[in-house]
């Protein structure tokens, strides 16, 4: 009886956490109506150019949504979606990775992947933050990972 209480109580908290998790990363992602990467099929930048996603192929995971181009790619994902989230929410990580970082747009068409992590960055009105980060990308990183989960902490 002790046992399946401590399961019970386990599942409980579990719960708990993966709702504060959910709550914590829809307020703190890019998102458009809960959709991630402006509605690209995440996959699509790890094997040749982002494309548009289409609503028939979505899935949720931890509250974010993401469209697909197939049911193949979302199944792709689904399989492992750490692999193909974006970093940092989704925001310009040159942005996160100033001395004063800061939430920026990200253009989903502007984007890097390095040591297997999908990099998004701002590209409007002949600013492209894309090459900026490869000026210092490893600094960049590094400040942008401490930003980033100073942010996503609170």
């Amino acid at each position: 009886m002790k046992k399946l209480i401590s399961i019970i109580l386990f599942l409980c908290v579990l719960n708990v956490v993966q709702a504060q998790d959910e709550k914590v990363r829809l307020a703190h992602y890019n998102l458009d109506k809960k959709v991630a990467l402006s509605g690209y099929d995440p996959v699509t930048y790890f094997v040749n150019k982002p494309v548009k996603g289409k609503k028939e192929f979505t899935t949720t995971y931890k509250g974010v949504i993401y469209f697909f181009v197939s049911e193949k790619s979302k199944n792709v994902f689904i399989a492992n979606p750490e692999k193909f989230e974006p970093q940092y929410g989704g925001w310009c990580a040159y942005a996160l990775g100033k001395d004063e970082p800061a939430l920026m747009e990200a253009n989903p068409k502007s984007y890097k992947i390095t040591n297997g992590k999908l990099y998004m960055f701002y590209d409007k009105w002949g600013m492209n933050m894309l090459d900026k980060w490869n000026a210092d990308e490893e600094n960049l990183r590094k400040k942008a990972d401490k930003n980033w989960g100073d942010i996503i902490s609170k």
